[in-house]
């Protein structure tokens, strides 16, 4: 089948599903949204972990939730499947004037600057308007950057962060000594955000980064867990010292270093 024709079964079978299934039938677009969110984690875990299969799955996944609520919303005249296609297709001929227009670029920057002032046009009060409030903060935080770059609000040279990295955390070491709380946690935020500003300059996913770090930390504690109960210990019953050693050899087993 061609591409058409797949997605045009998809839309079949959800107008099958919406007139008979009790399940399918009860959902709203409230219902879905936290089931939405759930299957756009589980298609950034397939592409962490580099699954083709699974972000095939995934995708189909989220496809259907797209269906779905254009569905829903065409029950009540709000829009239709037809509209959202149209929406960002009209969207990306308009945002895209160097390939369907007579506009010249240099390369990637000149795409994004190009962007983002066509947004301004459209009506967008501020160029970090189009962030979402719900973003992790992690995320959020990349994005502002990313999109404040875009206009040029960035650093000259990229090396020039690490001086801004140096002074959030001697300011964050100055409240840490005072154990001013409210200010720790601001100076805290600062020296996360300089961070990801560095990760951004130098091409690194902050999120996807901490992401793997995680999952070397979780398999490796997995580790030093499994060897003491095989051992017939529970942790509380060792000292660090001991458990610094069964470290050291899940970090061999994995093959990483942390």
């Amino acid at each position: 089948m061609t591409a058409m024709e797949s997605f045009g079964r998809l839309v079949e079978i959800m107008d099958e599903l919406r007139a008979k299934c009790p399940w399918d039938q009860k959902q709203t677009m409230e219902s879905l949204r936290h089931l939405t969110i759930e299957e756009t984690y589980e298609l950034a875990d397939a592409i962490l972990e580099n699954d083709m299969d699974g972000i095939r799955k995934e995708l189909g996944d989220i496809l259907l939730h797209i269906v779905f609520y254009a569905k829903i919303a065409s029950e009540t005249d709000q829009f239709t499947l037809a509209d959202v296609i149209d929406g960002i297709c009209d969207k990306l001929v308009y945002r895209h004037p160097h390939v369907f227009g007579d506009v010249s670029v240099n390369d990637a920057e000149d795409v994004k600057t190009n962007w983002e002032n066509l947004k301004i046009k459209e009506g967008n009060k501020s160029i970090l308007a189009g962030v979402p409030k719900s973003l992790p903060a992690m995320v959020k935080a990349y994005r502002v950057q990313d999109k404040a770059r875009a206009v040029g609000f960035d650093w000259d040279i990229r090396e020039q962060v690490w001086d801004k990295i140096e002074e959030e955390l001697g300011e964050l070491k100055e409240e840490i000594g005072k154990m001013d709380t409210e200010k720790m946690n601001d100076e805290f935020g600062d020296f996360l955000f300089s961070m990801v500003n560095a990760a951004r300059l130098y091409g690194i996913d902050p999120e996807a980064a901490l992401e793997r770090t995680n999952k070397k930390f979780i398999n490796r504690f997995n580790y030093l867990e499994q060897h003491t109960i095989k051992a017939g210990r529970p942790l509380t019953s060792m000292t660090l010292d001991e458990m610094d050693v069964i470290w050291e050899e899940a970090k061999k087993v994995t093959g990483d270093s942390i």
